[in-house]
């Protein structure tokens, strides 16, 4: 009876103590966010004083040192980024669940700016939205033509689309698409004409078309996989050469050479004969698109019908 009686008054005491630091761990995380007192001061409706309170106040009951100050900046030692690193998973799903129940109120508003290279528009962001923006003509999206990976916030986007593997870390990732897998196709009278590269090496003896990548302006390696798992990359040459996916393919359509484009761009020109694929046992899949926001960024009510609407269920 006694032990039950001291683990409950225990209880207690860590339930007041979680109620007493809960205000001040959010602003310990709008400090470290914004790495500055003036604007975090701002942001949480406070005094620069009266939070520099609540900061002292919470590292003398931790008995941790949280943050480091200069006369021109603030930092988060490690013990609060490992600290921070827990809670602003849990800030943000409550505060977004909040949002949602409080958006849920009204209809959603507001405009979504998402950069995604042409092929990814075109094949799943555009037929997965296109519905869903009749349904709530408050939402507004703009669609980035982005091949170089830019910076969403340089870009001032509020998300981007890439392929599974190329998602820089520290990003939230969901995915929206199903495996892809890059293929090698050409006209049948090219083929005729040239013959049947047998492995990637013989694309050397073939006229490729190719692309030109925005990222640094270097010409795209084709990328191949032989039945050992090895990656083989070449560096084809050719007559014709473009910075965008579509007229690849159309290009290799008209009997131009050959290319290296995504499978379910090629599928109507391959059944109906216009195109035929080679080099099949060195094209794996791999990683389908996801969409991916920053893990600090706090979705608006239009954001989630873009998620809603995105998220892959196959």
């Amino acid at each position: 009876m006694i032990l039950g009686t001291f683990q409950t008054n225990r209880q207690i005491k860590a339930s007041h103590m979680l109620r007493e630091n809960i205000n001040d761990l959010i602003a310990l995380a709008a400090v470290a966010e914004e790495r500055s007192f003036t604007k975090a001061a701002a942001r949480l409706n406070v005094s620069q004083s009266a939070l520099s309170h609540t900061i002292k106040g919470l590292e003398s009951r931790l008995g941790l040192r949280l943050l480091t100050r200069t006369t021109r900046s603030v930092a988060p030692t490690l013990a609060a980024e490992d600290l921070l690193a827990t809670l602003n998973p849990c800030f943000e799903k409550i505060e977004a669940r909040l949002r949602a129940l409080n958006d849920s109120r009204d209809q959603p508003t507001g405009t979504v700016r998402i950069a995604a290279v042409e092929y990814a528009i075109e094949s799943l962001l555009w037929p997965k939205l296109s519905p869903v923006l009749k349904q709530h003509p408050a939402v507004n999206v703009e669609f980035v033509m982005d091949y170089g990976y830019t910076d969403l916030a340089q870009s001032q986007c509020d998300a981007g689309v890439r392929y599974g593997d190329q998602v820089s870390e520290g990003m939230i990732a969901m995915r929206i698409g199903p495996d892809e897998r890059m293929i090698c196709v050409g006209a049948p009278d090219y083929f005729q004409a040239a013959g049947m590269p047998e492995t990637p090496q013989d694309l050397s003896d073939h006229r490729c078309i190719n692309l030109r990548l925005s990222t640094h302006g270097a010409l795209y390696a084709w990328e191949f996989e032989d039945p050992q798992g090895n990656e083989i990359r070449v560096k084809v040459r050719g007559q014709v050469c473009f910075n965008t996916v579509n007229p690849v393919m159309r290009a290799a359509v008209d009997g131009h050479g050959l290319a290296l484009i995504p499978e379910r761009l090629a599928a109507d020109h391959l059944a109906s004969g216009a195109l035929a694929t080679c080099l099949d046992a060195y094209c794996p899949s791999f990683p389908g698109f996801y969409l991916y926001y920053p893990s600090r960024q706090r979705p608006s009510s239009a954001f989630e019908v873009v998620l809603e609407a995105l998220r892959e269920r196959g």
